[in-house]
């Protein structure tokens, strides 16, 4: 089926599309830009000074990636999400919320949103993403996993200072990116993402966890680390807007202290290639890639090739597999 007989079908409701979209690997709706041209994916390209910025630094913030309707569109599915008993909650891979009645008070983080709605899937697709994407990663970009975060108002809601490949050393080798998607403004008051600049040339940091305590990291820094650790920088970004960081970045964020909620999307990819570290499931859910394996399949579809300027060209044959 052409793919944007796909989207009126979905759209106007006279099919019902698979119930896990990890099946779909091509956007299903038209939410989001795809069939661009070689010429149409140009703007959204990336410059010299942004690209050379994030190597040098680590970091790359205020890209605008999403416009108002599309924001409108991914709060709407996210507000869906709050209520454990929604349509598809079996397919998470992570989910843990307060289940808290109030939008506005729903502490919430979940792994998996792709999965569940049109919106969250449609995103990984989006050529103002995967084109910035391969330019950062210079390569084809695979999907890894994605997040859903939620600050609720006058809440805690503290990510203590970590680097992402902590997390994530069953795969390799560290070819890995995060894109922070703010679905709200993202302040100081409401507990914005903080980056330590150059901290992505540092080794791999022992693990001291994620919540509460944002000073635990001060223990597994050196003096020189520390000076440096001195000078975080603030990213304040405006709804629609994202940031990009390496894997070694050290990065943390505080509470929200004000009386909305604070709202993001992340998404989190690898170069073409990356593997397999482990013989256990590299998500809850999915099935084993084995050790030395390249990850591929069902769970992480091929999102962009700057070769072939082609968004979602992974056949969708065999999709059960991994590898």
């Amino acid at each position: 089926m052409h793919a944007h007989a796909g989207v009126q079908l979905l759209m106007t409701g006279t099919i019902r599309m698979p119930h896990d979209l990890s099946l779909q690997h091509q956007p299903v709706s038209n939410f989001f830009p795809h069939g661009a041209t070689t010429t149409d994916l140009a703007a959204f390209r990336l410059s010299d000074e942004q690209v050379a910025f994030y190597h040098e630094h680590g970091y790359l913030a205020g890209v605008r990636i999403l416009n108002d309707a599309q924001i409108d569109q991914l709060r709407s599915e996210l507000s869906e999400l709050f209520d454990p008993a929604h349509d598809g909650h079996e397919l998470w891979y992570e989910y843990h919320t307060n289940e808290s009645a109030d939008p506005g008070s729903v502490l919430f983080h979940a792994l998996g949103a792709w999965r569940l709605r049109p919106g969250f899937h449609d995103l990984l697709w989006h050529p103002a993403f995967t084109v910035a994407a391969s330019q950062l990663l210079a390569g084809p970009v695979r999907f890894w996993h994605d997040q859903l975060f939620c600050k609720p108002a006058r809440h805690g809601g503290v990510v203590a200072w970590h680097q992402d490949y902590s997390y994530w050393t069953r795969t390799h080798p560290m070819a890995h990116l995060t894109c922070w998607i703010g679905l709200d403004d993202s302040t100081r008051e409401n507990g914005c993402v903080h980056y330590v600049p150059g901290s992505h040339h540092w080794d791999l940091l022992p693990i001291t966890g994620l919540a509460g305590d944002m000073n635990a990291i001060r223990d597994v820094l050196s003096d020189e680390q520390w000076n440096q650790f001195q000078n975080p920088v603030a990213v304040e970004l405006k709804a629609g807007e994202c940031s990009f960081h390496h894997p070694l970045m050290v990065h943390g964020s505080k509470e929200n202290r004000t009386s909305s909620p604070r709202r993001a999307a992340v998404l989190n990819v690898v170069r073409d290639g990356v593997a397999s570290s482990s013989n256990d499931p590299l998500l809850q859910g999915v099935p084993v890639v084995p050790a030395g394996s390249p990850l591929g399949g069902q769970f992480f579809p091929l999102l962009f090739d700057p070769m072939s300027g082609s968004l979602g060209d992974e056949p969708t044959r065999g999709l059960a597999s991994n590898g």
